[in-house]
């Protein structure tokens, strides 16, 4: 007999897309799986993409001569709430029965949000391989100034996903550096917020980040020198793919820490200067630095050593500077890291506590040489590095 004494708990994961559809040249193979779902469909997408995009305009006529009465939206300019107020109007007069979006991490996020508002279907298209968006069930709400707001976590994973890799390719080649970036962290916060669970799927999934960092940190020089190429495409489906696969199987502890709650707070001082996925790689680092100042840990030093060169040889961010931020004001400093320190940031899975000045101290140390004899200075340092910024509480109230 079960044990009375346990607490019966409801949890519900959405792993996995209903269908996923992938190849080369498959777009216009694909209008019976998309029919099964609906005929009047919102195609909800970038100005660029939906407009100027040839391959993408080729295949809106071949819905068009089969049978699909769409129209389309674009989403201006990102995953906002104003945005989602027009395009959720949008589809009411066109009496859409399901959506599809089609673009970026924030037209995909844009449309599975207004399917999951309305209740319909949601088709993604992947235009780039910068994020595992057309994967998962979560929307990102940012701004109209593109600042991060909040997330949503939607009822379930897109009703198909259509991955067609000539598609992927009309991307220019620092989206899939960007996503190399994004999906890499899986495994720098899986470890550190769920390493030591011992829940069956959470073992699982922080087990297929270690395989997911182990792909992109062997294959991703090869795949950026060769697009198109095999190795190119099982980089493509690293981060499109098995990235999402990861929060899909181990929840929401799976999915973000310190990395994605810099990136957060950062949005709020650079815009659209930089790229998801960019953020998120520089944020690692801020991570790993925190981890040696707080903690004195040696494996996040060597760890953040190997993702420098590795930044290094494939163009991902390694300071500020990089991400256009050479110039940071301390008020602007202090305000992206008491952004990633809200109450409810994900930063808070880190196993320490971390105050305004540490997260400011590590976010501008992100390239600091590591010498084992000073390792176990680390805390010193990093504090004394904290205090050099605590001026900046005056400066923000001026």
């Amino acid at each position: 007999m079960l044990n009375q004494s346990k607490k019966s708990s409801f949890l519900s994961l959405a792993v996995a897309p209903a269908k996923v559809i992938r190849g080369y040249q498959i777009l216009d193979q694909t209008v019976d799986a998309i029919s099964r779902l609906g005929n009047r469909p919102l195609v909800i997408g970038g100005d660029r993409t939906l407009n100027t995009l040839n391959i993408i305009q080729n295949y809106l006529e071949s819905w068009q001569s089969q049978g699909l009465d769409f129209e389309l939206a674009c989403y201006t300019p990102d995953c906002s709430e104003s945005s989602l107020a027009v395009l959720r109007s949008k589809a009411q007069a066109h009496e859409a029965d399901m959506i599809i979006g089609v673009g970026g991490g924030k037209a995909l996020d844009t449309a599975k949000l207004v399917a999951h508002q309305l209740q319909i279907p949601v088709v993604t298209i992947p235009t780039s391989p910068a994020t595992c968006a057309a994967w998962t069930a979560l929307s990102n709400v940012y701004s109209d100034a593109g600042a991060f707001l909040y997330d949503v976590t939607l009822d379930k994973c897109p009703d198909l996903l259509v991955l067609d890799y000539d598609l992927i390719q009309t991307a220019p080649q620092n989206t899939l550096v960007a996503g190399i970036g994004d999906a890499i962290a899986k495994w720098y916060e899986a470890s550190v917020s769920s390493g030591n669970s011992e829940q069956t799927l959470i073992i699982a999934a922080v087990q297929q980040a270690r395989v997911l960092r182990d792909i992109l940190l062997q294959k991703s020089v090869a795949a950026l020198q060769s697009p198109g190429s095999e190795v190119w495409q099982e980089v493509v489906d690293a981060t499109v793919l098995l990235a999402g696969v990861i929060g899909g199987i181990g929840g929401a502890q799976c999915r973000t820490v310190a990395a994605h709650a810099v990136h957060n707070g950062l949005t709020h001082v650079c815009g659209r200067g930089s790229i998801h996925g960019e953020k998120v790689a520089y944020g690692i680092l801020v991570q790993l630095r925190l981890e040696e100042m707080l903690q004195g840990n040696q494996l996040a030093a060597t760890a953040r050593q190997q993702l420098l060169k590795f930044y290094g040889e494939i163009g991902l961010p390694q300071k500020l500077d990089d991400l256009g931020l050479g110039n940071i004001t301390l008020k602007q400093l202090f305000f992206a890291a008491e952004f990633a320190l809200q109450p409810n940031s994900d930063i808070h899975r880190l196993p320490f506590k971390v105050a305004i000045e540490q997260l400011m101290a590590a976010m501008v140390s992100t390239t600091a040489p590591v010498e084992t004899s000073s390792l176990s200075s680390s805390l010193t340092s990093g504090m004394n590095q904290g205090k050099k910024f605590s001026g900046s509480k005056s400066e923000k109230k001026g």
